[in-house]
Parts: C-alpha cells; structure tokens; sequence
C-alpha cells in the first residue's frame, strides 16, 4: 500500500477502533498513539518520491502542509489527553469526539494529497462534516446553532465547489476526451488548449466555493462561531488545518486556470478577497469579547493574507503566503490551546475574566503573551516574515494594495497587542480562581511557538528550497 494511503487510512482505521473504547482515559491515550504514528509516517513522506500515485500526488506544494497537519493532530491529541476531560461530555459524546477527530484527521490528508479534484471534494466534505459533529458536542443552544450555521453556509459552499469541479470537466472534456477525468496534473497539462471562458466560470465557482471553506469574507460568518463553541480541540484543527485543506483547493484551480493565457488572471479575484478579509477582520477584533471569537476572526484575517499573497503570485507572493499559511496555523493553534488551559482555570471565555494571568498561572500567562505577540505578526516569529514578504512584494509590484494591506495590519496589530495586556498583564479578576496547568497544555505551546521561532529566523535551507519549488508550483 503506498505511504500516502496509510495517512489516511490508519487515522480511519483508528476512529473505527475508538468508537469502541468505553474509558475516557484509555480512548484519550489511544487517540495520542493513533496521531503519533500518524506524525511519523508523514516524517517518511520526506523520503518518497514526488509523483503521482493512482489519486493521490505528493509535491512540494503539499508535502509542508502535510507535515505541519500531522503535527497539529498530534499536538491536538497531547492536549486533549489533559483537556477533554474538563469539557462536561458524557461517555457517548467523549467517544464521538475521538471518532470525529480521527474521522477528519483522515479526510483533511486525504483532501492535501489528492491529485483527482473529484476525490478532493469528498475529502474536504467529509472533514466538514466531521467538523461539523465535534462543534456541536457540548449540545448546548449556542454549540447547536454554531454546528447549524457551520453546515448550512459550508454546505453552500461546498455545492458551489462541486458545481465549479464539474465545469472544469467540461471544459476539458474536449481536449481530453471521453476518458479524461479530474487528474490536477492532466488537467493542468492540458489548460491552455481549453475554453477560456468556461475556465472562467469554474475558477470563479471554485473560489467562492472553497473561500468559504477556507472563511474569507463574505462567506466567513460560521467560522468565528464554530471556533467559539465547540471544544478548544476543534478550534485549533479548524485554524490550523481545515482552513488550509480549503485554500490549498483554490490554488490547484488557480494553477489550472492561470496556465491559459486568455482566461481572467486568478491573481485579480483573490486580492480582492483576501484584502476584503483582512480589512472586515481587522476591523471587528475590536468589537470581541469573548477570547476564542477574537481569536477566530484573528483566522479570517490570516487567511485573508495567505490569499493576498497567492493573488500578488509570482515568486515571491506565493512564497509568502505559503510562509504565512505555515505560521498561522502554528501560531494560532498554540494560542487556542493557551486560550483553552486559561478558560479551564477561570471557567469563562470573557477576556475580562481571563485577565491576569501572568500573575495567576505565570508558565501560562508568558506562553500565551508569547503566543498573542507571535500571532500579531511581531519579531521574530514566521508571521513577522511572511507579512514582511507581502508588504514587500506589495510595494514592489502592486503599490495601490499598500494602503488596504496596511490599515489592516495596523489596525490588526493594535487589537491584538490590547487584548495581549488584557488577557496577561495587570491584576487579575479576584472572584475568579487561580491554579496549575500541566504539560499536556504547555508541551504543545512551546513545540509550536519554537518551531514558528525558527521560521521566522533560520529559515532551513531544504524547507527554503521546498517552498521555493511549491510557489511555482501554485503558479
């Protein structure tokens, strides 16, 4: 069975066997064992071959988001082991989670590695879905009516995407014939000998489809409520993973279609969204209270610059939005996880209940500031370099873009260095309780605020050479 196969079946095959392990205890420990065998076949992926392989294609565009998604999942996993417990979920719903997680585990490897658009759809659909399921465990009003609006507005988008797949067909049906299916590669092979104009149609269909998925405005609303109310496990897979699943979809079309010389430039469609984005998100973080929302529109606006980026193109656009893709979800997954051991401890997610925690729980409250300034875009962390990368490449090629890109970095910046001193320095709230928080909070910050150090500092060279072949590859 090929290695690329096993990323997906073994996280499908482990939620099978969890469905059927009774102890929270003993189910939490396995869902770290799955995760951690998953993390290390996805180490070995180094030593394959890039090619295509039946459905499946392994390329430098998608060998780092598969390594930083087995990361995350595991990562996730280690948190969990310490964390689900203190979710209030019952027996049946604590089996459900580890289902769920493994479930979308599978299905966002299978949607990164996908060389069929078609097979890409269903992937991304089914880590949806599983998504969808772990939103609404807590049962309550708000996680119900987040799950609701989560299936409903990415259900649209993901009949957008599927109607914009199968006018890609179309339009290449002619060329390849009858035989001819949804392969990226032969599909990209063959794009400058198909219709313009349908190539147009489908672009546009699958920009909209998946910028839902990926929450960029206008298509963004279920994102911060999905984030909110579901466990603090779902908010750092969906920014760290099911964002990127999403907006690695826009660029396998936008390669197709930005390979016909007389189509519309893919480039022109995602300034407008990704700038669209950054400025709404940047905007609204100041009217957040509630930690985990401000965070999730922290995650519209991010995306917003990895499309901003995409939509520059060329060398050095790409190569910042990859960058950026890379930092966010490093970043912002272990501020969620920061997020998630500060709510436990206070038993609120009001910012104005979390305050203080650098004199409360000092180990957290100085990973968490860490954190915030990290996702800020502060020195010396990755996001510090990809944002650097597209204020460059801004000025350089599109100065007009200086003004909106700016004023969102800016006003973004403000929000959160505010929300920074509110949630870690000053005194904290005396009705609200104080403690320890273990490794199993901590380990998966300092792993991921350490490795979003060394992107942002000591690029290393292999990974440099990777992202500079991936950025031509998202054409």
């Amino acid at each position: 069975m090929p290695l690329a196969w096993l990323l997906v079946l073994l996280p499908w095959a482990g939620a099978a066997a969890l469905g059927f392990l009774p102890r929270e205890r003993v189910a939490a420990l396995a869902n770290c064992g799955v995760s951690g065998i998953t993390f290390l076949l996805a180490l070995l992926l180094l030593a394959e071959p890039q090619e295509v392989t039946g459905w499946t294609r392994l390329d430098a565009l998608n060998l780092p988001l598969l390594l930083l998604a087995s990361l995350i999942g595991l990562t996730t996993a280690i948190y969990s082991l310490g964390a689900i417990a203190d979710e209030g979920l019952d027996p049946r719903r604590l089996r459900a989670f580890h289902v769920a997680f493994q479930l979308f585990m599978g299905a966002q490897a299978l949607a990164l590695l996908a060389d069929d658009l078609g097979v890409m759809w269903v992937a991304i659909e089914v880590a949806t879905l599983a998504s969808v399921l772990m939103v609404g465990l807590h049962g309550t009003p708000a996680a119900i009516e987040a799950a609701w609006k989560f299936f409903i507005l990415c259900g649209v988008g993901i009949a957008l995407a599927l109607l914009g797949t199968i006018i890609l067909y179309l339009a290449a049906q002619p060329v390849l014939g009858e035989g001819g299916g949804l392969s990226w590669a032969a599909l990209r092979a063959v794009a400058a000998r198909c219709d313009p104009g349908v190539l147009n149609l489908a672009f546009v269909f699958l920009l909209v489809g998946y910028g839902t998925k990926a929450g960029l405005v206008p298509l963004h609303a279920w994102l911060p409520d999905a984030e909110a109310e579901g466990p603090i496990a779902i908010s750092a897979v969906l920014s760290g993973l099911l964002l990127n699943a999403a907006l690695l979809a826009v660029l396998r079309a936008k390669a197709i279609v930005g390979a016909h010389p007389e189509a519309v430039q893919p480039g022109a469609l995602l300034l407008g969204f990704g700038l669209a984005s950054v400025l709404v998100a940047a905007f609204a973080l100041w009217r957040r209270r509630d930690a985990r929302r401000f965070f999730a529109w922290s995650s519209i606006l991010h995306m917003g610059l990895a499309t901003t980026g995409f939509g520059f193109g060329g060398a050095a656009g790409n190569l910042a939005g990859l960058l950026h893709m890379l930092g966010h979800s490093l970043t912002k997954s272990a501020v969620f996880f920061g997020i998630g051991a500060a709510v436990r401890l206070r038993g609120s997610q009001r910012i104005t209940d979390l305050g203080g925690l650098c004199i409360a729980a000092p180990r957290l409250g100085w990973a968490l500031a860490i954190g915030i300034a990290a996702v800020a875009g502060l020195p010396p962390f990755a996001l510090f370099a990809s944002e650097y990368l597209l204020v460059s490449e801004a000025a350089a090629g599109h100065p007009w873009a200086i003004l909106p890109l700016g004023l969102g970095l800016l006003v973004a910046v403000a929000a959160k260095v505010q929300t920074l001193q509110a949630l870690c320095f000053g005194d904290p709230p005396p009705d609200r309780a104080t403690g320890k928080v273990d490794w199993t909070s901590l380990g998966p910050i300092w792993a991921h605020l350490l490795l979003a150090l060394l992107l942002g500092m000591v690029l290393p060279g292999p990974l440099r050479a990777m992202l500079g072949e991936a950025a031509g590859v998202a054409g």
